[in-house]
């Protein structure tokens, strides 16, 4: 181990370094980089493929990693495929009594593959060739590899109750790591019948709605008869007790009156509204979204002041991840704000990702970049979507004629996404504004039947509920 030391105000500090990085390439597809551990309670990697980094940036692959697992700290990714002769880049960071050290200028080229358990694989029937460096190996380019993190670098970013925060700064972080979604306490649960601008077919419930299993957080729909009884739609549900809308509204108490029946389904929804708010950043959710018709994944940003209004989302929305759960849409990923009610505009901003498969087969990393002059979508550490506002978003929305546009005016470039934000994790159904009136939906947009309709075609959608539960495995917010 090389010891440098540093004298700060004649104080001398023993400069820590990083161990080294071990990166496998996992047949048939899949990365792993690990570390021993050495005492640390965080360990990130940021790299590249077969592209430099520029300076410290995130880079394809950016995760830091809060648990170590068998005395290694491992990150891992099982969708990247890599060849021989593939070249990663990276840097890794490490928190160890307090301080942050790091390693810059990694290099590391694929010579081998080798199997889950770390034993050399065989791959198209013959044995790979040796490798010409160990797994263990790499070079670095001239220049410190570690020692205390240089001072800190004010960042665009802006959190609700703090004053300072540092470029690159992990500034919020869940696992779900608790037993009892009680315990969360960076998040609240959200109860109440959600109202316009969509007015979906379910009302936000935790009664065996919301759990915490293994790591994950699992949100799933119910029926609302099956938490009371049959005939329940048409009676009425009161929740102003622990209603978390607007008391006196019908955000907290419906009465069912002819073919105005209450809510059909429950589902949850979680918030970081009085917990956790800010401008600018990062987000990366791990997530698997729901399967099954007219079902609709939230993982979106929510203005914390509707301070341009509340409607027809004047105030905004930016949604990280959304695919409907029909098999018929769900190859099509969308990301991206949301800034009026109805179409044209409505999903004029988002952009789309076609999978080549559903979105909901399977865990994806999902990321949002919200900049003060953009935002950048990205899935599994690609680049889909950027969005420019261009002189202000008030202006592609006067164009396509959206009233409240001119409310934006008075803002920056951004406006309305120029103000707090929180995060939320929920699930919902139907509603009159994310499906087309098409032939095989059981209700019309327009039609203030839409509800019951939509609940006397039970039979058609219910059957495809057999994955429907949308399962959270982390979310982390970065600093710009």
């Amino acid at each position: 181990m090389i010891i440098i030391f540093f004298i700060y105000c004649d104080i001398l500090i023993l400069a820590y370094t990083v161990p080294p990085a071990k990166l496998e390439a996992i047949y048939p597809q899949g990365l792993r980089v690990s570390i021993p551990d050495d005492g640390f309670t965080l360990f990130a990697f940021r790299g590249n493929l077969n592209e430099e980094m520029d300076g410290l940036e995130a880079g394809q692959w950016a995760r830091d990693i809060t648990k170590v697992k068998n005395g290694r700290w491992t990150f891992k990714d099982k969708n990247a495929k890599l060849k021989i002769g593939d070249k990663i880049y990276f840097w890794t960071y490490v928190i160890k009594n307090g301080l942050g050290y790091r390693h810059d200028n990694g290099e590391w080229t694929v010579t081998e593959f080798v199997n889950e358990d770390g034993s050399p694989a065989i791959t198209d029937g013959q044995e790979t060739p040796p490798p010409s460096v160990t797994t263990e190996q790499y070079t670095t380019k001239p220049g410190p590899t570690s020692g205390p993190v240089p001072t800190c670098m004010q960042s665009q970013t802006a959190v609700l109750g703090r004053n300072s925060i540092c470029k690159g700064e992990l500034i919020f972080s869940e696992e779900f790591d608790k037993t009892n979604i009680r315990e969360l306490s960076n998040w609240n649960l959200e109860v109440k019948f959600p109202q316009e601008p969509d007015y979906p077919f379910n009302v936000y419930m935790s009664d065996r709605t919301i759990r915490l299993d293994n790591g994950l957080l699992i949100i799933s729909p119910i029926l609302l008869e099956s938490l009371y009884h049959e005939g329940f739609l048409n009676e009425q549900l009161d929740l102003s007790n622990i209603c978390t809308g607007s008391i006196g509204t019908r955000e907290c108490s419906q009465v069912a009156s002819g073919t105005q029946i209450l809510p059909p389904i429950v589902t949850g929804k979680i918030t970081t509204r009085t917990m956790f708010n800010f401008k600018f950043g990062r987000v990366e959710v791990r997530a698997k979204l729901p399967s099954g018709s007219w079902l609709l994944p939230e993982i979106a940003l929510e203005p914390l002041v509707t301070v341009f209004g509340n409607i027809y989302y004047e105030s905004g929305l930016i949604r990280i991840a959304f695919a409907k759960g029909n098999d018929i849409y769900a190859k099509k990923l969308y990301g991206g704000p949301v800034l009026s009610d109805s179409e044209p505009y409505r999903t004029y901003l988002m952009k789309e990702k076609i999978g080549m498969e559903n979105w909901h087969r399977d865990f994806h990393n999902y990321s949002l970049v919200w900049k003060p002059d953009g935002i950048q979508l990205h899935v599994d550490g690609e680049l889909y979507g950027t969005i420019d506002p261009g002189v202000g978003f008030y202006s592609s929305a006067m164009q396509q004629g959206v009233q409240h546009s001119s409310l934006w005016v008075k803002g920056s470039v951004m406006a309305p996404l120029d103000k707090m934000f929180y995060m939320t994790l929920g699930l919902r159904v139907g509603g009159i504004h994310d499906f087309a009136d098409v032939h095989e939906k059981p209700w019309r947009n327009k039609n203030n039947k839409a509800m019951v309709n939509f609940w006397n075609a039970k039979d058609t959608w219910f059957p495809t509920w057999y994955d429907a539960d949308m399962k959270i495995d982390y979310v982390r917010i970065y600093a710009l």
